[in-house]
């Protein structure tokens, strides 16, 4: 009895940690993001060094866009036509960031998201750990990035 009622104050305890992402929270995806490191579903790491390519998300309430950039040493971005439209889903089981292009759909679970970093994971179990960049002026030329 005493075992089995630890476990379910350890079960309860361990569920309750789970963030809750609110609608509030979604703002904080605007902006550049760069992949960090990839988390594999059996507990390989793969981190990433200096990265050419950035996500630029723009999304407003529920709705936006996910753009691939390309940082340049002036410190501005080059944009691609690469873009997926965004929908943000709220459900019981976690929030979700569904993806859709002329060519497919996929959806990413939220599992968290502050200022500085976010994490997904998509349907293959691998989580995806993005940090917030800003534009770097490598060439010093005294211009100021925006």
């Amino acid at each position: 009895m005493k075992n089995s009622f630890i476990i379910l104050v350890l079960s309860l305890l361990f569920v309750s940690c789970k963030e809750q992402i609110k609608p509030a929270d979604i703002a904080k995806l605007n902006g550049y993001w760069e992949i960090e490191k990839v988390v594999f579903d059996e507990g390989d790491v793969k981190d990433y060094g200096m990265n050419e390519n950035f996500d630029f998300f723009q999304i407003k309430g529920t709705k936006g866009t996910r753009t691939k950039v390309m940082a340049q040493l002036d410190g501005t971005f080059l944009t691609t036509n690469t873009f997926e439209n965004v929908s943000v889903r709220f459900t019981d089981k976690g929030t979700f960031l569904d993806y859709k292009t002329d060519y497919a759909k996929w959806s990413e679970e939220l599992i968290s998201v502050s200022d500085k970093e976010f994490v997904v994971k998509n349907e293959q179990q691998k989580e995806y750990h993005y940090k917030k960049t800003a534009p770097i002026n490598i060439l010093n030329d005294g211009k100021k990035t925006k």
